[in-house]
């Protein structure tokens, strides 16, 4: 089988790359010959499975991978990762692709009696996450000369980032700020060969997506509304990570891909 990146000595950064749309990336990406530098933030008790899944990644698709278990918004995290990462490039290698898989955000209602309730510090940690750190690892990549000539940043949305959910509306104002940067991004560095979207993906059970009050909701309603009458899959998102990377795409830019299955047409 012919794959896309073998023996280019290219990488993909994933941030949020331990499971979910993230993971699913990392694999399908290493599948057509990338090597990957994931980014994540675990407990200690689930990282005997995620060694486990990237072990699989090594021995399955014969790719270097290096992980680091670690807080991504930190600037001092940012820099050691890339760094090593610098280190592990030696003088050849070049970073493809950057995927933002953040999904670190506070769900909480603005009015409750019962619940703890959004407050103006939920709105910042949450953007600083799932929005700001999608330029900061842009800015700091780029400052490291560390980018390909051909490089593509790629985000991830959601359909909050324009419908008003219960407990959502820190994410949602996160998805929206994501968006706008992921757009001045495409702009400001397209000179320098950088191209960046977002996948706006439908539904997809995650366990980020599990953690939403009501969840169960909104897929039962989201399997009657899809064409497909099913939810999203992570594979599905990962495999239009994949299209975004390779050069026939290279003349999308600065746009927001819908990637659900028409979930959107009803």
């Amino acid at each position: 089988m012919v794959r896309e990146f073998e023996n280019k000595n290219e990488w993909a950064i994933i941030l949020g790359a331990s499971s979910g749309m993230g993971l699913a990336t990392a694999k399908k990406l290493a599948q057509e010959g990338l090597n990957v530098c994931l980014v994540y933030r675990a407990l200690r008790n689930d990282m005997e499975g995620i060694e486990a899944e990237f072990k699989a990644i090594v021995s399955q698709h014969n790719v270097q991978l290096i992980h680091f278990n670690k807080d991504v918004v930190k600037p001092e995290n940012r820099e050691t990762i890339l760094s090593k990462l610098e280190d592990t490039l030696l003088e050849t290698g070049k970073v493809k692709c950057l995927v933002h898989s953040i999904a670190k955000g506070n769900l909480k209602p603005m009015v409750s009696d019962e619940k703890s309730e959004l407050q103006n510090d939920d709105f910042h940690i949450t953007m600083e996450n799932m929005a700001f750190s999608l330029y900061d690892w842009t800015k700091h990549i780029f400052s490291k000369n560390l980018f390909a000539e051909d490089a593509r940043i790629i985000s991830f949305t959601s359909e909050g980032n324009k419908k008003a959910w219960k407990n959502y509306a820190a994410i949602s104002a996160a998805k929206v700020a994501l968006e706008a940067i992921s757009r001045n991004i495409a702009l400001e560095f397209a000179e320098h060969g950088i191209k960046s979207n977002c996948i706006e993906a439908g539904i997809t059970d995650t366990a980020s997506f599990r953690m939403i009050p009501g969840s169960e909701k909104l897929a039962e309603y989201t399997i009657k509304r899809n064409p497909f009458h099913r939810l999203t899959k992570p594979e599905d998102v990962a495999n239009v990570v994949y299209l975004l990377t390779k050069e026939e795409s290279k003349w999308i830019n600065g746009i927001t891909l819908q990637v659900n299955g028409g979930e959107h047409l009803s």
